[in-house]
């Protein structure tokens, strides 16, 4: 079973920055694709971002590209998600997911963390 902590989250001011974290543990974590949800109070959750095993291919929502970076680490299960200029529309508790298909991370993650909460104050 795969394990999934994100840390990071806090309150901030709009245009500050923030570094979320997620690692991943357990059995079966290698090879995983791995990404971002997140969900605003009242909201659906929706797809923020996600990264190959070998950090080759990323994808965005378009509302967040360019101001947020996703990223691997070098032991390739811990990403990071870089959030720069962040906008009040950007509250919400993020999640950490994981699948083995690219598709499936975007679309319907096997795999959920506990989530982390981001809270942009204009």
């Amino acid at each position: 079973q795969v394990l999934l902590v994100e840390s990071g989250g806090g309150s901030v001011q709009a245009g500050d920055s923030l570094r979320l974290s997620c690692v991943a543990s357990g059995g079966g974590f290698s090879g995983l694709v791995m990404g971002w949800y997140r969900q605003a109070p009242g909201k659906e959750r929706e797809f923020v971002s996600l990264i190959s095993w070998n950090g080759g291919s990323t994808s965005y929502r378009d509302s967040v590209k360019g101001r947020f970076t996703i990223s691997r680490g070098h032991a390739k299960n811990t990403i990071y998600l870089q959030m720069n200029n962040l906008k009040p529309e950007d509250t919400a508790q993020y999640y950490c997911v994981a699948s083995r298909l690219l598709q499936d991370t975007r679309d319907a993650p096997r795999y959920w963390g506990q989530g982390t909460q981001v809270t942009v104050s204009s």
